[in-house]
């Protein structure tokens, strides 16, 4: 009795979901993009995340010219559909509003070579291709244990070590982008203005300043104050009401 009231709950939540979901992209059709706005937050506070939702929340937030929020939505629907050509599109207008002019240092090596690859999908994505792979590598196997001639067992032998190698670059990619996310810990600038320091206290000097829709990199951090890292490499120490971070 208590499993079918679970999944009648999901179910619930699910249709729920969809409703609202709807609801909100009337409302931005309208152009009432905060009351979208409060459409689509319901469906996050209820748990039901998807990179759906925080991408039509990055677009209302740009309608409205809110910088920091824009881009820290749209971020966080690319960490849900990695590869997704609009998300990405969203995001590169989104950052245009901002003041700050980053110029990323260009990662090289063999390194660069991996992470391009693996970041193409998010790892539970890489999890569903091993397991087809691995499905197809099963019917192959029958294929060739069941085969009658010599040659179409030489075609299902190689077909399934071709298999094998994808699924393990499969889970490979899996891993790999696990691993990655779970050390990343990026984080995007909220505060209209704020200086950042040499150290890590109210009275140290100021290394830089720094502006609304802003990305960093959060490495390490002490009492109220974060350290952070930008893509060329500047570091230095800001409040931690001053980001929030998109994990």
């Amino acid at each position: 009795m208590k499993k079918l009231f679970y999944i009648l709950l999901v179910f619930t939540q699910i249709f729920w979901a969809q409703d609202a979901f709807e609801k909100g992209n009337s409302l931005y059709q309208k152009g009432q993009y905060q009351e979208a706005i409060s459409t689509y937050e319901t469906i996050l506070k209820s748990g039901q995340e998807s990179a759906e939702v925080y991408f039509n929340l990055g677009n209302c937030y740009y309608k409205l010219n809110q910088v920091a929020p824009a881009v820290y939505h749209f971020e966080k629907a690319l960490r849900l559909n990695p590869s997704d050509a609009e998300i990405q599109n969203n995001l590169g207008f989104a950052k245009k509003m901002a003041i700050d002019e980053i110029q990323e240092t260009p990662k090289v090596g063999f390194s660069k070579i991996i992470q391009d690859f693996t970041s193409r999908f998010h790892y539970d994505s890489w999890a569903w291709i091993a397991i087809a792979l691995s499905g197809l590598f099963f019917l192959s196997f029958l294929g060739y244990y069941f085969s009658n001639t010599t040659s179409l067992k030489r075609v299902f032998f190689l077909g399934m070590v071709l298999l094998l190698l994808s699924v393990l670059v499969a889970l490979f990619g899996g891993f790999f982008e696990q691993n990655r996310i779970h050390n990343d810990n990026p984080a995007i600038v909220f505060a209209e203005v704020i200086a950042v320091k040499s150290e890590p206290n109210a009275a140290s000097q100021e290394a830089f300043t720094l502006h609304a829709g802003t990305k960093v990199q959060i490495l390490e951090t002490i009492g109220k104050y974060h350290k952070i890292q930008l893509a060329d490499l500047k570091e230095g120490w800001i409040t931690k009401s001053a980001v929030k971070e998109i994990k």
